[in-house]
């Protein structure tokens, strides 16, 4: 709903200070106002709290200190002329917004947000429900899901022997669980085990282990793709994709190398630097970069 008349003369009362402390001191819960020092009272930029509804909110942010010291609360104040029903729902996502512009300051932890509705509607008294619970179809299993802890799907904590009963997942598990800890070599049969198996397509084979070699700490790579490919006849025509790559890869990298002792040999005979990049391709930044290195030799 876009804002009326209603909403510019609510926030041009509220955007002032002390008009807004009277409000709080009326409407505040006691315990919630006993935290609050409204002398700090603060307008913020509340109608740019979420970029994507600003054309819907007629909201006001405020951050108020607190007695607990360096802690803020942001008190948000919706005005609304018509009821919604899923009103409770917009306060929440308002509330995450702050929240997240919070965080993006540079704060650590998240700040404290006290939503308000200010209603003045028709309709009398307002209609619909403000817990944002009560927006969901099955408001049990929301709260269920909502109020307790997420689940944690915490695969270091896993023994890789139930990690291998987990069907299409136990290769995603296994890889992610020992990728930064230990060599892939010696989860040489587990792979192969897993591959045995009519789980993957070639496409997942070939990412997975792409990854692998990115960023695991198999020590040969090219021995540990050839030997799996040797023992997995199922995904032979994946791995031998990957290995092959990994010829080129090398092969690149060896005549990359050939360039580079090339150069330090024609820099360490005193060839003009014309001359060395006519033979060896390097640019002016690659050479004077060779050229850093047998400084510091």
């Amino acid at each position: 709903m876009y804002p009326t008349t209603h909403d510019a003369i609510f926030k041009q009362f509220l955007s002032e200070k002390e008009t807004a402390k009277d409000f709080f001191d009326i409407w505040l819960p006691n315990e919630i106002k006993a935290l609050c020092e409204l002398d700090s009272l603060k307008v913020e930029s509340g109608s740019c709290i979420d970029s994507e509804m600003k054309n819907y909110q007629s909201d006001i942010l405020y951050s108020v200190s607190t007695t607990k010291g360096s802690v803020y609360i942001y008190v948000l104040i919706e005005h609304q002329s018509t009821s919604d029903r899923l009103i409770a729902w917009r306060l929440m996502r308002y509330s995450m917004a702050a929240m997240h512009k919070y965080l993006e300051a540079g704060n650590k932890q998240l700040p404290l947000v006290f939503p308000i509705l200010f209603y003045c509607g028709e309709q009398s008294p307002h209609p619909y429900s403000t817990n944002w619970l009560d927006c969901f179809e099955d408001r049990k299993l929301a709260e269920s899901i909502y109020t307790h802890h997420f689940k944690l799907a915490d695969v270091t904590t896993l023994d890789d022997g139930e990690i291998m009963q987990h069907k299409q997942m136990a290769l995603l598990e296994l890889l992610q669980k020992h990728i930064s800890r230990r060599d892939m070599t010696e989860l040489m049969n587990k792979i192969v085990t897993l591959l045995s198996y009519n789980y993957y397509t070639d496409n997942q084979v070939i990412t997975m282990f792409n990854y692998l070699i990115q960023e695991g700490n198999a020590k040969k790579p090219m021995e540990f793709i050839t030997e799996i490919t040797k023992q997995s006849e199922k995904h032979e025509g994946a791995l031998m994709t990957i290995a092959q790559a990994l010829r080129q890869e090398g092969s690149q990298e060896g005549r990359h190398q050939e360039r580079v002792e090339l150069a330090i040999e024609m820099l360490n005979s005193g060839m003009d630097k014309k001359s060395i990049k006519k033979f060896t391709k390097f640019s002016d930044e690659g050479l004077n970069k060779i050229k850093k290195i047998l400084i510091t030799a």
